[in-house]
């Protein structure tokens, strides 16, 4: 019988805006942001070494990531810029979705532990990829512990 994607492919938090995510059982995290009316939004990336934020620190790996206007009516449109750990968007409808994506491997060692913030409204959901265990959706692990 064929698996869902929910646990063969990926684990999901929607609510994960300012929410340290656990960078383990996979190759790492995709953020996934949205906020509508074509506001632009900033998005800052950190690390820490367990999920109460010990060690927090900005992890400035961010040199590409890609937006839309979330509704599906247009493709990615891929953005570069200078190595850092915010990414801001314009206020134009083409930029509010934006996706980053941050390996595992990006992380200093000691650091488990990831989270994107929000400045404005903008929702945030996290997505493990490339898991390393297939299980159930049932059986998946708290992403955030």
């Amino acid at each position: 019988m064929a698996q869902k994607a929910l646990g063969r492919t990926y684990n999901a938090t929607p609510g994960a805006d300012g929410k340290w995510i656990a960078v383990k059982n996979a190759g790492g995290v995709a953020f996934v942001c949205y906020l509508a009316g074509a506001v632009g939004d900033v998005y800052t990336l950190q690390e820490a070494k367990d999920s109460a934020g010990t060690g927090a620190q900005n992890l400035a790996i961010i040199t590409e990531y890609y937006t839309n206007t979330g509704d599906g009516s247009d493709a990615w449109v891929k953005r570069t810029q200078a190595a850092g750990a915010v990414v801001t968007t314009t206020a134009t409808a083409a930029q509010n979705a934006m996706v980053v994506e941050v390996l595992g491997v990006s992380l200093d060692d000691g650091y488990r532990y990831l989270k994107l913030t929000s400045t404005g409204a903008g929702a945030v959901n996290a997505q493990h990829f490339d898991l390393m265990t297939q299980r159930g959706a049932a059986n998946l692990p708290a992403m955030g512990v």
